[in-house]
């Protein structure tokens, strides 16, 4: 992966949820990551109320990003959006990048190439024209070449995060002023969709 292609952005400042910001409040995690077979790659987010009681209810950027993909996709999938991630590892003290997926939503509120801020409101949640009760579908990915072909890849911890426990171990970072070039133009077409 090179960097010759990239775009600049704030390094994440802290993970939140994606809705109920900031802490998922008044919604339920209905399913989680499930690496082995039946395979759900990510987690499913309802309103406490059930149903479609949360249907154009606000979705929100996990962290500081840039969008990367943004598309009606129809089947199974309706309209999604992909924000690419820097953030910094207290631990090490690298700097690393992730995919977060926002899956399902009834209306989007950003283009491919818009930088976002964390909390900030990219979509409203949906049911994929009444295919599913609403919900938002969310993932995280260490690999950015997934796009939309995650069934390229290896259904293992090398490539997907476990949402909660990676937002949970990230909720606050160290505000850095300086910005950092993420890569881009890592992504295969997609149904004629093509990411930054």
């Amino acid at each position: 992966m090179s960097l010759s292609a990239g775009v600049r952005v704030e390094l994440a400042d802290g993970f939140d949820f994606p809705v109920g910001k900031p802490d998922a409040k008044g919604y339920y995690k209905a399913r989680g990551l499930r690496l082995r077979s039946p395979r759900h790659f990510g987690e499913d987010w309802n309103g406490k109320g059930g149903g479609d009681t949360d249907l154009h209810d606000p979705i929100y950027a996990i962290a500081n990003g840039v969008v990367t993909f943004a598309y009606d996709v129809q089947q199974g999938w309706g309209r999604v959006i992909i924000i690419r991630h820097a953030y910094r590892d207290p631990r090490t003290g690298k700097v690393n990048y992730c995919d977060s997926l926002y899956g399902h939503n009834r209306t989007m509120l950003v283009k491919v190439g818009d930088k976002v801020k964390r909390g900030q409101q990219i979509a409203t949640m949906g049911n994929n024209r009444g295919m599913y009760s609403a919900h938002l579908h969310f993932e995280i990915r260490h690999n950015l070449k997934m796009g939309m072909h995650r069934d390229s890849y290896p259904a293992t911890l090398e490539h997907w995060a476990d949402p909660t426990k990676f937002i949970t171990k990230y909720r606050k970072l160290k505000s850095e002023f300086l910005g950092h070039t993420v890569p881009t133009e890592t992504y295969q077409i997609y149904r004629g969709h093509k990411g930054l």
